[in-house]
């Protein structure tokens, strides 16, 4: 690089034109030239995947699969003091277990990588050499120092910070003499005072005068490393992306990248700046919510396709705003030109009903729901473990009787494992003193359930349970029938509150039943 310096700052030699302006586009999606569309989710691995990155790369994901293209992982990874570890695995695992896996990515490879930014420094030195031979870029020998006393000085004064551009009209000679005591400067883009207008697809048109509002940015650090505006220009060039799905904060540095494009004569991807999530009350997800990060959903027992419902719910994108859509239905419903300028606001609260909506569609699927059976088999072994007295409570057709039962009621699979549901799991103790506080014929009650339960032909369905409970509490003298419901509760699951007596029943089964009901007996 400092050679190259050397020899296109001779004396004499004025930088050259900056290249043609690009036409304006017309109104278009970009999607009917028959070119491929390839669109990219490209996070910085600085922490792991939360919601906001998450809407990102779901809305570039069902654009690609709408329109038949590829959506690619890649990941910014050139600030390496702020690389947290196991963040870029992290990112690319919950995008697998989201169920919208790259196409081409870190792990999976693809034709354009490598997938990582760190491994592509030839390629943006390439572009820096580019812009330096047409006089586009220069280099700046400002230490950090000078730096940071500009950027106090402007605070100083309630001004924003920016570059006072010195380095820029250095002269040959000078540049000469700094070259051999720094080899090694940082490289600036030459801003234009007239920025080309765009049409973001979401925003409509737009032209940011960069160049009266901040001074010429770092392209390329003295370490080599690009900043993002060089790096995310050139990768998406190479990478042939041909939309950039993003949030609305890249929006005014949009103006910036078109000009980088035109600068080193390469055709600019159409854009769409995606408005803000934030939380319901109009504040910003903050990564310091613990709980906006995907693996703490993943291990709260939410399902992916309850988070993809809830994050597009409550934006836009869609002709009808409506709960319980699949990854599929998103792809099929999607419209880009829906999108609308306003932030969408995330209500939390609403995600346990959106999940009870997606469960009970699984438990529907008879494959699926075989497979809930062998996660709530693990479940219930992680959480009694020791406590189980009956093995029997893992077999799989009863597990499968407990999940068609509750579905209506629980929100996760977890639930089933609570407190309030460990009667399925566990034999409650109960004293004899308890059942005698709810009513005083606990034999009388306790025999005549065990001579219904052993009624020939009796069919243990709900409805005929309870008929028949009815008329058995009709036959006591002195107890009221809620008294009687109240008292079977205890003997079976220990409390005082829960599912109906009859659903108890009929999940335990006739031989557990009787089993619970016979210990009323003998307490």
């Amino acid at each position: 690089m400092a050679v190259l310096l050397k020899r296109l700052l001779q004396p004499g030699r004025p930088p050259a034109a900056l290249g043609r302006p690009l036409g304006r586009r017309e109104a278009s999606l970009g999607t009917d030239s028959g070119a491929a569309v390839r669109v990219r989710f490209a996070p910085s691995p600085t922490g792991f995947l939360h919601l906001g990155g998450l809407r990102t790369a779901l809305y570039n994901y069902i654009f690609a699969k709408k329109h038949q293209g590829s959506f690619i992982l890649r990941l910014e990874d050139t600030d390496q003091t702020r690389l947290v570890p196991g963040a870029a695995e992290n990112i690319e695992d919950m995008l697998e277990w989201a169920g919208i896996p790259p196409d081409e990515s870190p792990r999976r490879g693809g034709p354009a990588g490598p997938y990582l930014q760190s491994q592509r420094l030839e390629l943006y030195a390439q572009a820096a050499e580019a812009l330096l031979k047409t006089g586009a870029a220069y280099p700046c020998f400002c230490s950090p120092q000078r730096l940071e006393l500009l950027k106090r000085e402007a605070l100083r004064n309630h001004q924003t910070p920016r570059y006072d551009n010195r380095c820029r009209n250095l002269s040959p000679g000078q540049v000469a003499q700094k070259l051999a005591k720094d080899p090694k400067p940082a490289i600036r883009f030459r801003l234009e005072e007239e920025t080309p207008a765009f049409q973001d697809l979401v925003y409509g048109w737009n032209r940011h005068d960069v160049a009266t509002v901040e001074g010429d940015p770092v392209i390329l650090k003295s370490d080599g490393f690009p900043t993002y505006h060089l790096a995310c220009v050139v990768d998406d060039h190479h990478m042939g992306v041909s939309h950039v799905l993003r949030g609305s904060e890249w929006l005014v540095s949009t103006s910036k990248h078109l000009l980088l494009y035109r600068a080193l004569g390469w055709s600019p991807p159409h854009f769409a700046h995606l408005p803000l999530l934030l939380n319901k009350d109009g504040s910003k997800l903050s990564k310091r919510q613990g709980d906006i990060f995907l693996e703490h959903f993943a291990a709260a027992g939410f399902l992916p396709d309850a988070l993809l419902d809830i994050i597009t719910n409550c934006g836009s994108g869609f002709a009808e705003n409506q709960m319980g859509r699949t990854l599929s239905e998103l792809i099929t419903q999607f419209d880009l030109t829906r999108i609308t300028c306003h932030s969408a606001l995330l209500d939390l609260e609403k995600l346990p009903e959106f999940n009870r909506l997606h469960l009970r569609r699984l438990v529907s699927s008879e494959t699926q729901r075989r497979q809930l059976v062998g996660k709530l088999q693990t479940l219930v072994q992680e959480a009694f473990g020791n406590q189980l007295q009956d093995r029997d409570v893992l077999d799989q057709a009863y597990i499968e009787r407990i999940i068609l039962l509750r579905q209506g009621h629980i929100c996760r699979l977890q639930d089933l494992v609570s407190p309030a549901h460990s009667y399925l799991w566990t034999r409650p103790a109960v004293d004899r003193a308890q059942l005698g506080a709810i009513s005083e014929q606990v034999d009388v009650i306790a025999k005549r359930v065990l001579g219904l339960l052993e009624g020939p032909g009796t069919s243990l369905t709900q409805d005929v349970l309870n008929g028949e409970l009815k008329k058995l509490s009709e036959g006591l003298e002195g107890t009221k029938h809620s008294n009687v419901m109240k008292l079977l509760r205890v003997a079976l699951s220990g409390q005082l509150q829960g599912p109906p007596v009859a659903e108890m029943m009929v999940s335990l089964g006739p031989k557990e039943v009787r089993e619970r009901i016979q210990k009323m007996l003998s307490s």
